[in-house]
């Protein structure tokens, strides 16, 4: 028997006219046949193309349209501000995820506070996967957990907290990587479920040049989260070769090299940059 649990899916769509009717379609056969208490709401965000017109021709669902195009991360933040229920579940429009994969998620509620589905391959293109594995090591270093999937867009979570860290998550598709961070942050539940997914419909949104905002997502969330456990290990390295190198100066040319004093200093003011930058995270994942 399904849990009583009253839930809305979330499904940002941006020119996906090749996929959202039969998202759409399967998602309400699959809800309503296992009688969950349910709503839809899917995000135009500004599409282009037919999606718009197959959205309205669609029965059962509530739309909301951006007016211009926001990004993933804005169609979601949308979405929740519009959803009625206690729990939100994203659901990509483009036909990867499967609407049987719900259930899985649904029973680890209310236990958790969020469940994930850990896709057990990535369905993007081959060029995409070293940056998402260099993404994936470095939330594994900065949270010390091991991450099976950190931005799937496919899973639940309490409204309530996702509302929380809402003034931190970005606009873009890195919203699923920040909002993961900051439970782990928190210190909150996270439950990963492995999942299968269909090849998706049309082409993806993610390009090639998005390596160069891949870079600064790493960026933020290092600022973001754990500053300390990147820039002191930085700092002692400077400070040790700093070191050794002017005692090599000393011993081998009876002087104190400029070099090793300039090294030495710059680990120690790397050193109180990262006590500042660290204050100023913990400051900014307060609550507002």
């Amino acid at each position: 028997m399904n849990q009583k649990i009253n839930f809305s899916v979330i499904i940002p769509v941006f020119n996906e006219e090749q996929a959202i009717g039969k998202v759409v379609t399967d998602l309400k056969k699959y809800l309503s046949r296992e009688k969950y208490n349910y709503e839809i709401i899917v995000v135009n965000d500004a599409s282009t193309d037919k999606t718009g017109k197959i959205l309205n021709n669609l029965s059962g669902i509530k739309i909301v349209n951006h007016f211009y195009n926001k990004g993933y991360g804005a169609s979601i933040k949308t979405g929740t501000r519009s959803a009625q229920y206690d729990y939100i579940l994203f659901f990509d429009g483009d036909g990867q995820h499967k609407p049987e994969n719900i259930k899985e998620l649904i029973k680890e509620i209310p236990k958790y506070d969020m469940v994930i589905g850990a896709r057990e391959y990535y369905s993007g293109q081959s060029l995409k996967k070293p940056g998402k594995k260099l993404l994936t090591w470095i939330a594994n270093y900065l949270m010390e957990k091991k991450i099976p999937d950190i931005n799937s867009g496919f899973r639940i979570i309490k409204k309530s907290l996702f509302l929380k860290f809402i003034h931190i998550l970005p606009n873009s598709y890195s919203v699923t990587t920040t909002i993961t961070l900051a439970f782990y942050k928190d210190a909150l539940n996270i439950k990963f479920v492995p999942i299968t997914t269909n090849k998706r419909k049309g082409k993806s949104k993610v390009r090639i040049k998005h390596g160069i905002s891949a870079i600064l997502l790493i960026l933020r969330v290092i600022m973001l989260f754990n500053p300390l456990k990147v820039f002191i290990p930085i700092s002692v390295l400077l400070l040790s070769s700093g070191i050794l190198f002017s005692l090599f100066g000393i011993i081998y040319y009876n002087s104190l090299p400029n070099s090793g004093i300039i090294i030495i200093l710059s680990g120690i003011i790397l050193f109180f940059n990262a006590l500042l930058a660290d204050q100023l995270s913990s400051l900014r994942n307060e609550k507002k």
